[in-house]
Formats: structure tokens, C-alpha cells, sequence
């Protein structure tokens, strides 16, 4: 909580002006050794809103890790007023492990708000509520595709229903923003039943750095900062920000092996042929039609395909 201009979190009561790395306590390995999330506050003399930015809910989702690193590493968080909070690694534990979950095998994205003594993946939920929540006006949730799967730069948030998410999309500019249902037990969810706005961004795939994503997020970052009068004018979009009301999975109605004919961020027509599924015995391939107009804003990279995989994720322009 706030409370005479002193922050408090962790037991830490922090004055304007002060930066403080504080770490949260969440348990111990098996071993004894202490998992603790370390937690970055960084806040002006003046007065304002407070920021999160967030990483590493699901462990091995490099790219939001290394643009909050990056921000911390080349001083870009001084905000003129308020304060921002930065959480580089949610889930120590999945980072630890190579793993999205936690060792229990749970999402902690499906587990909000938590429980004090729920499941592993339920308590580090909760702790993230109690201690950090509360202080949050806004924040960004910083996210990857999965295993194999590729994510162009792109924002996920509700559209149309809240004009502060609105106005945080907007102010990102992300290359595409996607309308995005929230998904009950997620942080967004939880957040947006407390009035406090969140946006997600994804880029790239899982355990991997996928550069120009992570640059965009910096950038995106830096504007919303500008939009929250907290800092200067963040750089010009190098692209138009697309706004995209449907978004759809085209899946696998063979299993053999997939290859791709279209890339990230390209245009595909209804009827086009996006890409074959042959059988790995050479005896026949089948070409892959596209069944709606759109941009692929998510591709599968894994060879091996199943039947009901999903292959290429386009999304509508409004």
C-alpha cells in the first residue's frame, strides 16, 4: 500500500525517489535452497500512477524476460512521476526447469487470485496478490508462444469495454492488436474484476530471443510510459498498428509433415495455399488451403504434426 507518500512492499517501506531491488519469498526446493522472485521499484519525488511490468509467469517465455532486463540494464525506467514496479521472472521455478508450469505440473496464468495453501503454482498466485496487486494502477504482462510456436508482435486485451485498456492499447502500438476474451483464473482476468487495467504482449516462441518482438516491446513499453505521464515521448511505431477483432487457428486435418509457405506478419487470402502436409514415406503430399482472409500472427514451427494441431494463427483486420 501507499500510505504519507511511502510505498510499502515486503515489509520495505519506500520513500519517492528511491530505487529498490526487494525479493519475495515463495518457498523452498526440496533441497532447502530459497525461491524468492526479485522485484524491481523504481519511483519519482512526484506523484503518479503505478506501472507494472511483468515476466516470466510461464518460465520459459524468454522474450518478456529479456525486454524487462534490457529496460533495467540500460537505465530506461525513470519515471518522472509515480512509480514502476518490475518483475523480470514471475516463475522462478519454471525458469529454473526449462518449463512453463511449476513443479506441480500447474499454469500459474490459470490460478488467480491463489490460495495460501493451495497448490504451489495456487500460492505463488496468491503471494503476487497480496503483496503486489494492491499497489498496481496499470500494467503490461509480458508473454511468448509456446513450445515450437511463433508469435508475431502483437497486443492481447479486451477492446471496447474498458476506455483505460483502450487508451494503454492504443498508446503501445503494437503491430497487431488482438480482441481477446479474458480467460477465467488469469491475471488479466483477476486484474480487470479489481478495475485495474492490463494488456498482454507475445512475441516469438518459447526458449528463444526473437529480437525485433523484444525491441518492439521496449518501444511499446516506453510510449505507454509517455501515455501515463510518466516519462518522454516514446519512439514513432516503425509500422501502423493493425486492430483485429477475430483471430482464428487454422488446425491440421492430416498428420505427416508440415512445411510452411508463408512467414510471420504476412497477408493470406481466402482459397491461398499456405503451406503441405506430406506422409514421411514420400508416397503423397496434400496442399493446405487457407479458409478465411488474414494476417498470420502465429506460426507453427515443429515439422511433425498430428491431426488437430494447430498450423497458422490469422487474425481478421477490423
Amino acid at each position: 500500500m501507499i500510505v504519507d507518500n511511502y510505498l510499502t512492499l515486503n515489509g520495505l517501506h519506500i520513500k519517492p525517489g528511491e530505487r529498490v531491488l526487494t525479493r519475495l519469498v515463495i518457498s523452498r526446493l526440496p533441497s532447502g535452497t530459497v525461491i524468492d522472485v526479485p522485484v524491481h521499484v523504481i519511483r519519482s519525488t512526484e506523484p503518479g500512477p503505478v506501472l507494472l511490468l511483468m515476466a516470466g509467469m510461464h518460465g520459459d517465455e524468454v522474450n518478456g524476460i529479456e525486454t524487462i532486463r534490457r529496460l533495467i540494464r540500460r537505465n530506461l525506467l525513470n519515471p518522472t512521476c509515480g512509480t514502476v514496479i518490475a518483475i523480470p521472472i514471475l516463475n522462478i521455478y519454471g525458469f529454473l526447469n526449462f518449463s512453463r508450469e511449476v513443479p506441480d505440473g500447474k499454469d500459474v496464468n490459470r490460478l488467480f487470485p491463489g490460495h495460501p495453501r493451495g497448490s504451489l503454482a495456487s500460492r505463488v498466485a496468491h503471494r503476487f496478490m497480496r503483496e503486489i496487486m494492491p499497489l498496481v494502477d496499470y500494467g503490461i504482462d509480458f508473454h511468448t508462444g509456446g513450445k515450437a510456436r511463433a508469435n508475431h508482435p502483437q497486443l492481447r486485451c479486451l477492446l471496447g469495454e474498458e476506455p483505460a485498456i483502450d487508451a494503454l492499447a492504443t498508446a503501445f502500438a503494437a503491430p497487431f492488436t488482438l480482441h481477446s476474451r479474458l480467460r477465467t483464473g488469469s491475471l488479466r482476468a483477476t486484474a480487470h474484476a479489481l478495475g485495474k487495467p492490463i494488456i498482454v504482449y507475445e512475441t516469438g516462441e518459447s526458449l528463444r530471443f526473437d529480437e525485433p518482438g523484444i525491441e518492439e516491446a521496449i518501444a511499446g513499453t516506453l510510449r505507454v510510459l509517455h501515455h501515463l505521464g510518466m516519462g518522454a515521448e516514446g519512439p514513432l511505431p516503425a509500422r501502423p498498428n493493425v486492430v483485429c477483432r477475430r483471430h482464428r487457428w487454422l488446425r491440421a486435418r492430416y498428420a505427416g509433415l508440415f512445411r510452411a509457405h508463408v512467414a510471420l506478419g504476412d497477408y493470406v487470402e481466402e482459397g491461398q495455399i499456405y503451406g503441405s502436409i506430406a506422409d514421411p514415406y514420400g508416397e503423397q503430399a496434400v496442399r493446405l488451403e487457407s479458409t478465411l482472409s488474414g494476417y498470420v500472427i502465429g506460426l507453427n514451427h515443429m515439422p511433425v504434426v498430428n491431426q488437430g494441431d494447430a498450423l497458422l494463427h490469422l487474425a481478421v483486420p477490423i
